[in-house]
């Protein structure tokens, strides 16, 4: 081995060398600091590596070591080893790359749970794509109109993973929680510090569309519905309804989807109640065939305005209606930005809007208040980056079409 001509074999030592250096690298510095990597550090790092990269690939004649980086063991190997990284990744429990995990030691000091930040990670990943870079350069060098395709392909792939790792410094993600009819301008990063923004969202209205509610017959120790491994549900859509959970058979007989309860001889009835604090209630007659038990009552979700109410079948059972899923909600707003310009918008859960580099998602609301909530949460995030990963994006689809439209027929083959 180190013989030349260098093949296999020392593309192999050259890449577990590295998973063992970013492995002690990661135990006695700990992970990565992205931060550190802002513009206009990212800009001058990367100017530099390409520098190096151009400079390398001139004088490659003379250096028998790009030659070989240049060459078919050193790709094979450097990808294959990136691939096992990004396995164990995957197969590895992943938390966020902000979380300190100093305390925990073991595995989580060896970087496996923050993988995008750590050491061995970075080192082959580096590794990999001088590799590319150079081989990319290669054939750019002496360039023939059959290549083109395979440029497009190697080009479009480095600059799209060097541009995700250069711009990581610049992603910025923030949290935002307005409250109805205000403006907000300020977010908080994921060191909880307040961020003043280019621009503010005014929220005009908030709303949840629910799904039907849900009836289920829950233990009336341990609050668990019943039964344990597949709890059953009777979901409550038309009026009159007939269904049937365990032995029960349930009537719902009334459904008011927007009710308020009072009390009358301590029993809880409801009313229609169409305003602000209004929740689902359904009145239900149950019946037991083999113990021949009788029951009916009001069952609701309740919420933070009025008190939730339950059907005591039995000692051991109870009828419930848990709170209702929201389907979809939505934010009506007004984004301002620093030029003074307006943008009227609706946000969906999955309807993001950009507005001037920003993609603005509807993430939360107030859960204890549910769909009288008078707060939104929105997610912003900005990548200045993202179009150069695009272009790479780009590139390769095009080289993938070249090269279907170049393939040589069968005769040719022949």
């Amino acid at each position: 081995m180190w013989k030349r001509p260098w093949g296999y074999a020392e593309g192999w030592s050259v890449c577990i060398g590295l998973f063992l250096t970013g492995l002690l690298l990661q135990w006695t510095l700990g992970k990565v600091e992205v931060d550190i990597y802002r513009y206009p550090v990212n800009i001058i790092v990367g100017a530099g590596y390409l520098f190096i990269l151009a400079t390398l690939s001139l004088f490659r004649k003379k250096m028998p070591v790009v030659q070989w980086l240049a060459g078919i063991p050193a790709a094979f190997t450097s990808l294959v080893s990136l691939l096992v990284v990004v396995i164990l990744m995957g197969l590895t429990r992943q938390v966020s790359p902000e979380a300190d995990l100093s305390s925990i030691g073991g595995v989580a000091r060896l970087g496996f749970m923050q993988m995008t930040v750590s050491w061995p990670f970075l080192l082959l990943f580096l590794y990999f794509i001088t590799v590319l870079g150079l081989v990319t350069l290669r054939r750019l060098i002496r360039f023939r109109k059959k290549d083109t395709g395979f440029i497009c392909n190697h080009l479009g792939l480095f600059i799209a993973l060097t541009a995700a790792v250069l711009g990581s410094g610049d992603l910025q993600r923030l949290r935002m929680t307005v409250q109805t009819e205000t403006t907000e301008w300020r977010a908080m990063n994921r060191q909880n510090n307040l961020v003043e923004l280019p621009l503010a969202i005014e929220l005009k209205s908030f709303a949840i569309e629910e799904y039907p509610p849900k009836l289920l017959i829950v233990d009336n120790i341990s609050g668990q519905p019943l039964p344990e491994k597949t709890p059953q549900n009777l979901v409550v859509e038309d009026i009159p309804l007939q269904g049937n959970i365990l032995d029960w058979e349930i009537t719902v007989t009334r459904f008011l989807p927007w009710a308020a309860s009072y009390f009358q001889k301590d029993t809880v009835h409801f009313v229609e109640f169409h305003s602000v604090g209004a929740t689902s209630a359904v009145y239900v007659e149950v019946y037991h065939h083999k113990n021949n038990i009788r029951k009916e009552g009001w069952v609701s979700s309740g919420n933070h305005f009025f008190p939730y109410a339950s059907l005591k079948l039995t000692e051991t059972e109870s009828l419930v209606m848990p709170e209702r899923e929201p389907k979809r909600f939505t934010s009506e707003v007004n984004v301002y930005t620093e030029k003074g310009g307006m943008k009227e918008a609706t946000i969906d859960v999955n309807k993001p809007l950009s507005v001037d580099g920003w993609k603005i998602y509807q993430v939360s609301y107030d859960e204890t208040k549910g769909k009288w909530s008078t707060v939104s949460v929105f997610e912003l995030v900005r990548d200045p980056w993202m179009p150069l990963v695009y272009t790479g994006i780009i590139l390769m689809l095009a080289g993938a079409f070249f090269l279907f439209i170049t393939a040589p027929t069968k005769k040719e083959k022949r």
